[in-house]
């Protein structure tokens, strides 16, 4: 079925896009004409942009939200226009008679795949600050750190290799910012190298969670941080003071339900949870788990999503003494990934089956360490008569609560013995769940931790 309000949304977009691109092209135009022609420079500001106080599009609100001049427009309409109509960027291939070459001051690359000009920073210079160096330098801050396309992952310039001008890299919007301003959704990342995370769903909702009291108690502080993170942080001014974010270790042992607790939790307050593939991120090369993880977070930082990190402590580990030159970089490896983790803007959780295999560093920088331990009797119990189907009977001789009573077992365990006491049943074409099958499953599921019934 075709969605009506995504359609509209699109033509809301070109409209304004059209008019964008077409005073775009109104200042290449102009530098064009007047390039090495030693007339004095045209301000930029000569050139007025289009006014959008009346706009409502996606593209409109984007440039109301950050309150962003015309400059910055150019920037985000550059790198913008090779992917919606790079035609209009093909004025900027032409050479040099004198040096049979391309024109320098016009920067650009051209792709592998992509025949046509490809625009970096100094093609953004051109056209804001033509030869006038005094410009030039005032908004070569566009591509500082410090400014809001780096700060929100909106743009960046593709790094260079050594001694390369800086400004011959390209200028590269992040996808999910494509996406905004052209069609106004976002699309969900697929697995990448880029980006190692799978998309997690239930259909579980809050209620079937079986935890104890005391973890409910401690996850409500995770849920109340998304319903008031902008009150907290912008109304009553504590973002001068406070870390970006939340950072939330979950430990206990494996089949407590962190993973389950995690999906269900973003599905309770309409945030994806991406499962970081730690396999993918984890490099035996200096720097590379790194760059692996860099990725992963200026991804995220635009997506509102929640990222996860199962068995974490295999990649947040206790930095160790420094016996070899291996242990040295391990400890800047923490240490990047320490400041990394709370520099990002959003929701991390991390889990673990230990709280102590953590750097201590990491653990004052969690704002929620919540505990899962083992289910008590009334938890079990809960789990073995919620989870096996109505229809079914259970054979005079077995007692749930005795069974809850007598084996300590994890939600995920008795999962596991469901699954294989329900097979079974439906291997018989019977209706009765029987003491024998109940018992093999769970003496099949000790066995595999090495132990007995």
């Amino acid at each position: 079925m075709v969605d009506q309000q995504l359609i509209a949304q699109i033509k809301a977009n070109a409209v304004t896009l059209d008019t964008e691109l077409a005073w775009l092209q109104s200042i290449m135009e102009e530098r064009l004409e007047n390039h090495n022609s030693g007339k004095p420079v045209l301000s930029i500001n000569k050139l007025p942009a289009p006014r959008l106080e009346a706009d409502e599009s996606m593209y409109a609100n984007f440039v109301h939200h950050y309150g962003m001049s015309p400059p910055e427009r150019v920037v985000i309409l550059l790198a913008l226009a090779v992917h919606i109509r790079p035609q209009m960027l093909d004025v900027f291939l032409q050479s040099n008679e004198l040096l049979n070459r391309a024109y320098t001051e016009f920067g650009g690359l051209q792709g592998k795949t992509h025949s046509g000009f490809i625009p970096t920073a100094e093609t953004a210079l051109f056209l804001i600050a033509a030869d006038d160096l005094q410009i030039r330098l005032e908004y070569q801050q566009l591509f500082n750190r410090d400014h809001f396309f780096a700060q929100h992952n909106i743009l960046k310039l593709e790094s260079v290799d050594k001694g390369e001008p800086l400004n011959s890299g390209q200028l590269v919007l992040a996808d999910e910012i494509i996406d905004f301003l052209t069609t106004g959704e976002l699309r969900k990342p697929d697995f990448s190298r880029d980006f190692p995370a799978r998309l997690l769903s239930t259909e579980m909702e809050w209620q079937d969670l079986v935890l104890s009291a005391e973890t409910i108690e401690q996850l409500k502080e995770l849920q109340a941080w998304v319903d008031h993170e902008q009150t907290l942080m912008q109304e009553w001014g504590l973002g001068k003071r406070l870390r970006p974010g939340y950072k939330c270790l979950f430990y206990g042992p494996s089949g407590t339900g962190k993973t389950i607790t995690a999906t269900v939790l973003g599905k309770h307050v309409d945030k994806d949870v991406y499962r970081i593939d730690l396999s993918s991120v984890v490099s035996k090369y200096i720097g590379e788990t790194e760059k692996n993880l860099e990725r992963i977070f200026d991804r995220a930082e635009n997506m509102n999503c929640i990222l996860f990190f199962d068995e974490a402590d295999s990649l947040f580990s206790k930095r160790t003494n420094i016996s070899s030159s291996h242990d040295r970089y391990a400890n800047q490896e923490v240490s990047y990934l320490l400041q990394r983790i709370e520099d990002f803007s959003g929701i991390v959780v991390l889990a673990s089956n230990f709280k102590g295999n953590f750097d201590l560093a990491f653990s004052r920088r969690f704002q929620a360490i919540v505990h899962f331990p083992m289910p008590n009797p009334q938890e079990r119990y809960r789990l073995w008569k919620e989870v096996l189907p109505e229809p079914l009977k259970l054979e005079e001789n077995l007692s749930l609560q005795e069974i809850a009573d007598a084996y300590q077992l994890t939600g995920g365990t008795i999962l596991n013995v469901i699954r294989y006491v329900l097979l079974m049943t439906l291997q018989k074409e019977s209706s009765v769940i029987t003491r024998n099958d109940v018992f093999n499953g769970i003496r099949r599921e000790l066995q595999k931790e090495g132990k007995t019934l």
